[in-house]
């Protein structure tokens, strides 16, 4: 149903500008597959929606509903009078674990009347546009690959037979809302699936679509199954721009480009190219809902851009949580934040200039205080910088870059080298202090007396120290994954020594990518436990997967029994038969990334001095940096 929550998340994108907006998946039948989500399967949702799109109207945008039929990427426990999920043919899905039962020719008419019934509802409820959803793996997908259309009806085999569903579905959809009413396809524009359809086989469905009456056809990635990286940092800015290219290059109607669109100026370089008519942009407007406005008044350095982390979006939206976002605290919870009341203006001081003060920083001056901020580094960003070392992490330094803007911007006080004494803070006279000091590091004993230079992964991620040839590093949670993939990415071929190579044809394709896909430097990943622990739920393969393709070797339930002047040694046990072995690592480098502590050191001074002192972000417990916005603004606005 249309709630507050939903209506005034919708409601805030719409004031920043933006000139489309369409809507999340909606159900169209009793198949949702998915709980949480949009419904038009009857008339009952009318009203609510009606006043959404109202207010969607009042403030200046466009709105369209995506209607979407699951298929085989339905969950059973979200179904409704059934046992399964319904799909061209019973194949296994490796997204939900289950296998769906394969739809009978009723069923399929069926789902085509459930498409157009909610069509004709969405416009009704004064929905400007209809999508379908046709992309990500979804029903209209199944029907159109070979590889889960194993039909041998009319609806099955032979290309032309596997595009007659969804050519169909538009045919329903047109005739239930008429001819001058927009309708819109989104496609998959590679489905990226092995044996799946590939750029060209979505061109000539394209040009079907054009011909069955389809008004804009908006082009995205592959499928959910795909190991070919959809929307993490690993895809480059607009880097699915070439799908769109060559439908643009196919069809006369307007095609829109989307995926990984968080600079306007990327964006507006494949409108100039004529790659595509319009851009797509999600995840982008829930770090800032005012992204297309700033970037029509030409303030881009003030944009909230996107990091491309996944951490509080699809991590969350997969398993059935409400969104949030890393460097956005009040995405989702707009509903929450109308007409807080402003308190009477104080002068304080933020210690630490991480992600946790800069943000309490700049919303506490937003709100009308005097703020000084103490940093005893050389610059702002602190754990946030080592955040963007790692490989496909660069768009971490969005934030910082953010932050030091509006601290700018918003007129705080920000003094660097400045190292805050209990005494000094006393004696300065702010009326409350927030201390932001981060994490002090871990570190562990190590067994034997070997001379192999042990450092943190914080020495290599900050380049203080360059790691030998035979690298071991300690801890196989997510930083020191992500330690361990930076660190065979400097013994492979660089991003820029592939584009020469290959654009002067210096070597054979092949001895470059094996150049590319192998590392110089031998790294092993070293832990008691699993390797992988600490990643957000689905954001942690792409990492796992670059290390296996450079060859890190990964050692999990591992013990170190002995250090070497040359070697580190394990005993290794084996989870299913409880046999242990001996293993020796050469080694001339060991890397710790072992977690972190409470840097409390500052608090425990002053707590009992008379000042309020408010510890945040890492200061209060370690936690993520999405953690540390989201205590930064709820400070800021309960207290001040």
């Amino acid at each position: 149903s249309a709630t507050p929550r939903f209506n005034q998340y919708y409601w805030r994108r719409a004031e920043g500008g933006v000139a489309l907006v369409i809507t999340g998946g909606c159900m169209i039948d009793d198949y949702h597959g998915y709980s949480g989500v949009m419904n038009l399967q009857s008339d009952a949702f009318i009203p609510g929606y009606k006043e959404f799109t109202d207010g969607m109207h009042q403030r200046g945008a466009k709105v369209a509903v995506q209607l979407m039929q699951t298929g085989r990427y339905g969950k059973s426990k979200y179904i409704y009078h059934d046992t399964a999920a319904i799909a061209p043919s019973a194949v296994y899905s490796s997204y939900t674990r289950e296998t769906p039962r394969a739809m009978t020719p009723e069923e399929i008419q069926a789902v085509i009347r459930s498409y157009a019934a909610a069509a004709a509802r969405a416009r009704e409820s004064g929905f400007d546009m209809v999508e379908v959803t046709g992309a990500s793996g979804y029903l209209i997908s199944q029907f159109l690959s070979p590889v889960t259309n194993l039909r041998e009806d009319a609806y099955g085999g032979s290309f032309e037979n596997r595009c007659r569903f969804p050519l169909e579905m538009v045919q329903a959809i047109r005739q239930a809302v008429g001819r001058d009413y927009p309708l819109s396809l989104r496609v998959a524009g590679n489905d990226f699936i092995p044996g799946g359809n590939t750029n060209e086989d979505c061109v000539q469905f394209c040009r079907l679509l054009e011909q069955a009456g389809v008004d804009l056809i908006n082009v995205t990635g592959g499928w959910h199954e795909t190991t070919v990286p959809q929307l993490p940092g690993d895809v480059p800015r607009g880097g699915y721009a070439y799908l769109a290219q060559a439908v643009k290059d196919a069809v006369s109607i307007p095609v829109l480009s989307s995926n990984r669109y968080n600079d306007p100026l990327v964006a507006e370089r494949v409108l100039a190219l004529g790659q595509a008519d319009l851009i797509g942009v999600g995840r982008t407007l829930v770090a800032d809902p005012d992204w297309p406005r700033k970037a029509a008044e030409g303030r881009l350095d003030e944009i909230r851009a996107c990091v491309a982390c996944n951490q509080g979006c699809l991590g969350r939206m997969f398993f059935g949580q409400p969104i949030e976002c890393l460097v956005n605290g009040h995405a989702g919870r707009e509903y929450l934040l109308q007409d807080i009341p402003k308190r009477p203006a104080k002068n304080i001081l933020v210690v630490g200039g991480g992600p946790a003060g800069c943000e309490f920083a700049i919303q506490a001056a937003l709100r009308g205080n005097r703020v000084t901020l103490w940093e005893q580094g050389e610059k702002i960003g602190g754990q946030v910088n080592l955040a963007a070392a790692p490989p496909a992490k660069q768009e971490f330094h969005n934030l910082t870059d953010y932050h030091r803007t509006m601290l700018e911007k918003t007129g705080v006080e920000v003094i660097l080298r400045r190292t805050a004494t209990a005494e000094a803070v006393r004696s300065a006279g702010f009326d409350s202090v927030v201390l932001a000091t981060g994490a002090v590091q871990n570190t562990i004993p190590l067994p034997g007396h070997g001379a192999i230079p042990v450092h943190s992964f914080a020495d290599i991620l900050e380049q203080k120290v360059v790691a030998g040839r035979n690298t071991v590093v300690v801890g196989g949670g997510s930083v020191g994954c992500e330690t361990a993939a930076y660190l065979a990415h400097e013994g492979a071929l660089s991003p820029q020594q592939l584009y020469f190579l290959l654009s002067q044809q210096a070597e054979s394709t092949e001895k470059v990518l094996d150049m590319m896909n192998s590392s110089r430097r031998t790294i092993s990943l070293v832990d008691i436990a699993k390797i992988g622990a600490g990643f957000d739920p689905g954001c942690g393969w792409p990492v796992l997967k670059d290390l296996k393709r450079l060859g890190v070797q990964q050692y999990p339930f591992a013990t170190i029994t002995d250090i070497t002047d040359s070697e580190v040694q394990l005993q290794l046990k084996d989870q299913t038969t409880g046999q242990l072995r001996q293993v020796a690592l050469p080694c001339d480098t060991i890397v710790l990334a072992v977690g972190s502590r409470p840097n409390t050191a500052l608090y425990d001074a002053l707590k009992d001095s008379g000042i309020a002192v408010h510890p945040i972000g890492d200061a209060a417990g370690i936690g993520k940096v999405l953690d540390a916005i989201h205590q930064a603004d709820d400070l800021a606005l309960q207290l001040y």
